[in-house]
């Protein structure tokens, strides 16, 4: 470099300073965010994914057809099983520890598809059946059964479709409002919009019917399971399934329930954009990762950051699996 340009380069460097230093002044510098490793959206990344429990059996019982996850309080993670299951797994390994039978008040079996671990140790579980919600022992007796709006229960009683109700089940931060979403919408109602049904716990920890909130779906979705996060929004899952393609699988996060009856939804991931991680399917997938995607739970927080657990039913079908994906949600 020739010493004009160097002088000249130097003056312009020192100006250059000068105005940053007004700018540092002026305002704080935020640093920007690292990428995500393994990132499916800004919001999302896929930590790891495990297929140990697919086509296995634990004490007789088979190990699969798994519809909803809930963080127990003693550090398992409980998994329903829509054939009136319900196991209880290390939180790590995700193997089995115990299984409990579940059943109706007649000993029938259960189209089981919600769950919530309760703080007294007790299960609240949802059925498609009627559809229902029951309280549970820790050792599955009945302990008690929630009111349910007539317009919500299967036709022809009801307006709600068969093996389209109570699908996803949570409780908000505070533990006094329970919250069930329908898979799908009731007759007579717009063809994305789906219901979600609220309790009020009273001072004798029992539930009273609350409000109904609305959901708009993205088109040919349902809403498999709902799960409250630690600021009082729902993380959502919207799921289909298109014969030759495979699952659509997407993550959206709502307004916070208050008093509006409509909720809004921000999109955080469709999950066919997170990476593969070398996992393979049995059928057509847009990508292999992908399942028949419908239990969720938070299992963790930390740096700002959601753990999240997602478990597959593989409805005991030779092409599908049982699948638990963990991801780290900002939400």
């Amino acid at each position: 470099m020739r010493p004009r340009t160097l002088r000249t380069s130097l003056a312009i460097l020192t100006a250059s300073l000068a105005a940053a230093g007004c700018l540092i002044a002026a305002g704080p510098v935020v640093a920007q965010e690292r990428p995500q490793r393994n990132a499916c959206s800004p919001a999302v990344s896929v930590t790891g994914y495990s297929d140990a429990l697919d086509k296995t059996t634990h004490d007789g019982t088979y190990v699969g057809n798994l519809s909803a996850l809930a963080r127990d309080r003693r550090g398992t993670v409980a998994a329903l099983s829509d054939r009136s299951a319900l196991f209880r797994l290390d939180a790590r390994s995700l193997q089995p520890r115990d299984v409990i039978p579940l059943a109706d008040e007649n000993g029938a079996a259960l189209d089981a598809e919600g769950l919530v671990a309760d703080r007294d140790g007790t299960y609240l579980v949802s059925s498609e059946t009627e559809p229902s919600v029951r309280r549970y022992s820790r050792t599955g007796e009945i302990l008690g059964r929630l009111p349910v709006p007539k317009a919500l229960r299967t036709a022809p009683e009801g307006r709600a479709r068969a093996n389209g109700s109570f699908e996803g089940l949570t409780l908000l931060p505070g533990g006094r409002t329970l919250i069930a979403s329908m898979e799908y919408p009731l007759a007579g109602d717009p063809a994305d919009l789906v219901r979600l049904q609220s309790w009020r716990r009273t001072g004798h920890g029992d539930f009273r019917l609350g409000t109904q909130y609305t959901y708009r779906t993205d088109p040919g979705l349902g809403v498999p399971e709902v799960t409250a996060t630690p600021s009082g929004p729902l993380l959502v899952l919207e799921r289909g399934f298109t014969s030759g393609v495979g699952n659509t699988v997407r993550l959206y996060l709502t307004d916070r329930p208050r008093g509006g009856t409509a909720l809004g939804k921000t999109l955080l991931a469709d999950l066919a954009d997170c990476p593969s991680l070398g996992a393979t399917a049995k059928q057509p997938q847009p990508n292999p990762l992908l399942d028949n995607f419908e239990g969720m739970a938070v299992t963790g927080r930390s740096k700002g950051r959601l753990d999240v657990l997602i478990a597959s039913d593989d409805n005991q079908n030779a092409v599908q699996t049982t699948r638990f994906l963990r991801l780290r949600v900002r939400a």
